[in-house]
């Protein structure tokens, strides 16, 4: 495999960007030209003296804003650890920097506009999860990687990797369409990825967590759910359990995504706003679209459907089955489980229902195993594909479950468990085990809900608590502020990162600046008079008692109706993306 260089110096000149490779034995420098944005190799000593220097860790890729084009360079990483002897790295600072020296050509408007799509950039890019490998490709699993031919074995990271998990695929998008340019850059993932070294018998092994979120249907919580027409399903996440042990090694793939046909269900100010299923769409064309490059990918699917089997979630549920049952294919089986009632009132031992029900079907996939001779013994012939209604809290507790199951299978086979010894009693390596699941349901939950994962308590410790239960109040508050009034920035920053939205140099006519309703301004205004009155009149009594009574009632009305109409349009209040127009739902 054609690897990429390691470490750079960027030298910044007034007509090129230079990027060293500085790696040993490199001679080559990619030269950017900062007014014709063209692209080629050179060598060290066209560097001109003058230029100022500083080392990148590597390149994020290029796009083109307002302003001009804009480099996007690593600037610090973090090595997480090593991955059948690769090292692995996490990104933890990043820089943009512009082609043009000055921005003084751009009207007051297109500069707020430019500042509002850099301020974007750096949204995305200081969501915590971006990782890379400039010598192995993070993109695909262990059995994937298997199964390649020597074809596939000669294509540089960037020809090769999974593009459903390529983050920076839209940046480097210049960088794809030249071939010598590729051992200067790399795919990055977004998601989560643990690296543990552990004991167990006196047995040193390495376990390993990979979450790869995919960038087709990507954003935020309530802006993205169900399915887009190619069949991609929101918030889709694939997340490997890798096992190393004295030249074995062994995988566990899952998957989740959002229920995978159109619906809805936009923010408006309500604690849990409405789900509406389409009624206008065709669903089975993108639902079978779905499924059918799932079964390509992955093989058999157990499809574990968590949501409630009540209220405003079992609409969903059933339009689910009944959506199975149409298909007909032998090769997808549908179990709902209606988590939230089967373990009401803390009674979180009932998830081992689950558990034993799949457990003859979990045997029949089996995972992925190679022996130390580098021999296949095992292939994984299907999935499970969990969700709820986010795919986060509770599908991360069952995944967590399913995957322990897995590997003591794993471990008792490599020789690291003895007969008849439990993962569960191994103190030690349960607490690594328990804390890295919670992490990632932490990442995961950031970084399409906005805060930390609920339900973490029971996968850290094995049981609810009401410390946990506090966390999860408290979390669920700034998941409602952030999902009614900061989400329509943070999908507009998803969606410029990836290339949903381009942006046009020199654009006089961007979607930011959209005019506000009358309602967004005033009703507020008058609420808070409103409520503000009342409180004065109450602080503050009139001659008589019934005077003061007149006045509390007139103020206390006009707020509470205020408020009722502000709820009533609530759509008008939240923050709604303005770069693109999601689908409209019936």
């Amino acid at each position: 495999m054609a690897t990429t260089y390691n470490t750079f110096n960027l030298h910044t000149a007034p007509e090129k960007f230079y990027i060293e490779a500085c790696d040993d034995g490199a001679g080559d420098v990619l030269a950017i030209d900062r007014v014709s944005t063209e692209m080629t190799l050179t060598v060290r000593k066209d560097v001109p003296p003058s230029a100022v220097t500083r080392p990148i860790c590597g390149i994020m890729g290029t796009i083109r804003l307002v302003a001009g084009m804009y480099l996007v360079v690593i600037t610090k990483k973090k090595k997480v650890g090593d991955l059948l002897g690769h090292a692995v790295w996490k990104a933890t600072d990043f820089d943009i920097i512009s082609y043009k020296k000055t921005v003084l050509h751009l009207t007051d408007t297109q500069m707020q506009d430019n500042k509002a799509f850099l301020s974007m950039l750096n949204s995305v890019l200081n969501t915590d999860g971006f990782y890379f490998t400039t010598d192995y490709d993070l993109t695909h699993s262990l059995q994937r990687l298997a199964n390649t031919s020597p074809e596939f074995q000669e294509m540089t990271l960037l020809e090769r990797a999974d593009q459903r998990f390529v983050w920076n695929g839209h940046l480097l998008r210049e960088f794809m369409a030249q071939p010598e340019l590729h051992k200067f850059v790399y795919p990055v993932i977004h998601g989560f990825i643990a690296m543990k070294s552990c004991c167990i018998n006196g047995k040193i092994f390495d376990w390993n967590i990979i979450s790869r979120r995919s960038c087709f249907r990507a954003g935020v919580r309530y802006y993205v759910r169900g399915i887009d027409s190619e069949g991609h399903a929101a918030n889709f996440v694939e997340t490997e359990q890798i096992v190393q042990y004295n030249g074995a090694k062994a995988s566990f793939v899952q998957t989740r995504g959002s229920i995978p046909f159109y619906w809805s269900q936009r923010p408006n100010l309500k604690y849990k706003p409405k789900p509406q299923i389409s009624k206008s769409i065709n669903h089975l064309d993108g639902f079978q679209r779905h499924f059918d490059s799932q079964i390509i990918t992955y093989g058999k699917q157990v499809i574990l459907n968590l949501v409630n089997q009540k209220g405003s979630e079992k609409p969903l549920e059933q339009a689910f089955a009944k959506m199975v049952d149409s298909l007909g294919n032998g090769m997808i089986k549908y179990i709902a489980f209606d988590f939230h009632k089967e373990c009401s009132r803390m009674r979180w031992h009932r998830l081992q229902i689950l558990v034993d029900m799949v457990a003859e079907m979990q045997e029949e996939f089996g995972y992925f195993l190679v022996d130390s001779d580098g021999t296949v013994q095992i292939q994984q012939d299907g999935t499970f594909r969990s969700n709820c209604m986010d795919c986060l809290d509770r599908t991360n507790v069952i995944q967590s479950l399913l995957a322990r199951r897995s590997l003591q299978s794993q471990l008792e086979r490599m020789g690291v468990l003895h007969v008849g010894q439990r993962i569960e009693e191994q103190a030690d390596f349960e607490k690594i085990y328990k804390n890295a699941w919670a992490d990632n349901a932490n990442a995961c939950a950031k970084q399409y809900a906005g805060t930390g994962a609920l339900k973490t308590d029971f996968t850290r410790t094995g049981k609810r608590t009401q410390w946990g239960l506090l966390m999860d109040g408290w979390n669920s508050m700034i998941r409602y502020y952030k999902n009614n009034f900061s989400d329509g920035f943070r999908q507009d920053s998803i969606d410029l990162f990836l290339g949903n939205y381009a942006v046009e140099e020199a654009d006089m006519n961007t979607p930011l600046h959209e005019p506000k309703d009358w309602k967004f301004l005033t009703l507020p205004i008058i609420m808070v008079v409103a409520f503000s009155m009342c409180i004065i009149c109450l602080l503050m009594a009139g001659d008589t008692w019934t005077e003061t009574l007149a006045y509390v009632l007139f103020w206390g009305s006009a707020s509470v109706v205020t408020g009722g109409v502000i709820l009533f349009n609530g759509r008008d209040f939240v923050d709604a993306p303005k770069l693109v127009q999601k689908e409209k739902m019936d």
